[in-house]
């Protein structure tokens, strides 16, 4: 209950909750952050996969199976390498912020805003595309950028 209690509080407090993940966090714990973040936003992609499947007469094991390699094999490596350079560039700037408290930032961020993408597999699934369905999908790109930007800022303010 710890993890669904803490992403509540990071819609108030985000970077309070970062430190106090940040304590007891080790590198292990932030893979399986990522991969809780990664396996969310996979479940949020069932409804618009069996919409797509239902309109265009595709398989849609096949469909989710492709979904499945994206979301929790590549993106992962994705999350990891895009991390890595928001780090390096970091460091090039002269931020002090290590490489696995920008990772957790990012893989934190990405967890507090996968609500909102279950809401927009939901939108995507039961309403299909439209304006509604995009307003919610740029709501939880805002979510994802937002948490970024405010877990990032913490880790390089508490190095500074």
């Amino acid at each position: 209950m710890g993890v669904v209690t803490d992403i509540a509080k990071s819609y108030r407090a985000p970077r309070a909750v970062l430190r106090h993940r940040l304590a007891g966090e080790t590198e292990g714990g932030a893979l399986v952050t990522l991969m809780l973040a990664c396996g969310l936003i996979f479940v949020a992609q069932w409804p618009r996969l069996s919409r797509v499947a239902f309109e265009t007469g595709q398989e849609v094991q096949m469909l989710m199976g492709a979904t499945l390699l994206s979301w929790l094999f590549i993106m992962p490596l994705v999350f990891y390498v895009l991390s890595g350079i928001v780090g390096f560039a970091l460091r090039l700037m002269g931020a002090a912020a290590s490489g696995f408290e920008v990772r957790l930032a990012m893989f934190w961020g990405l967890l507090c805003a996968a609500p909102l993408w279950l809401l927009w597999g939901l939108t995507a699934g039961f309403v299909g595309p439209g304006a509604t369905t995009n307003g919610v999908g740029v709501l939880a790109l805002v979510a994802l950028i937002y948490f970024w930007g405010a877990m990032l800022a913490e880790v390089v303010k508490k190095e500074s």
